[in-house]
């Protein structure tokens, strides 16, 4: 179903392919925790449901807007929204030009999927200094995203 919904609101094949790819490392990082395997998985396919309208840094709140007009669960539309990154403190996000709100990954499975979605570079699994230089490359190099990214790391045992 969540494959349809990514199809249905015109989500180019790379995004359907990156969120396959992004699930099934999800899964995987989940079976060291006590979580909800279905709602990592479903949230896991629509992280970037956004993608269909933007590219940009708003494509987690565009995403968990598509998916509240469509009545989906506040814990799937949770995860969407604070994907990006290790999440995105609101004076971040403030600065970033998004809605001020925090933007933090709190429960272990908004943990997992938005780690799980830094690992999975297009289709391609990537380990964490891959990922802490793209974010360096990206911001500064000592951007606070960064410290986030490597506790975030440390915080899911990987």
């Amino acid at each position: 179903m969540s494959i349809r919904l990514l199809k249905e609101v015109g989500c180019p094949p790379w995004v359907i392919d990156h969120s396959k790819k992004v699930a099934e490392k999800a899964l995987e990082i989940s079976k060291n925790f006590k979580v909800d395997k279905k709602l990592i998985r479903e949230a896991a396919l629509l992280h970037d449901i956004g993608r269909c309208k933007t590219n940009s840094i708003q494509h987690g709140i565009i995403g968990a807007k598509i998916l509240k007009e469509r009545g989906y669960p506040k814990r799937i539309i949770r995860i969407v929204e604070r994907h990006i990154g290790a999440g995105i403190p609101r004076d971040e996000a403030i600065l970033l030009g998004l809605p001020p709100k925090d933007y933090m990954p709190v429960t272990l499975e908004e943990k997992i999927v938005a780690h799980a979605d830094n690992l999975i570079n297009g289709e391609r699994e990537v380990d964490i200094s891959f990922v802490v230089e793209k974010w360096k490359k990206r911001l500064e190099e000592d951007h606070p995203a960064i410290e986030r990214l490597k506790r975030l790391h440390r915080e899911l045992k990987l």
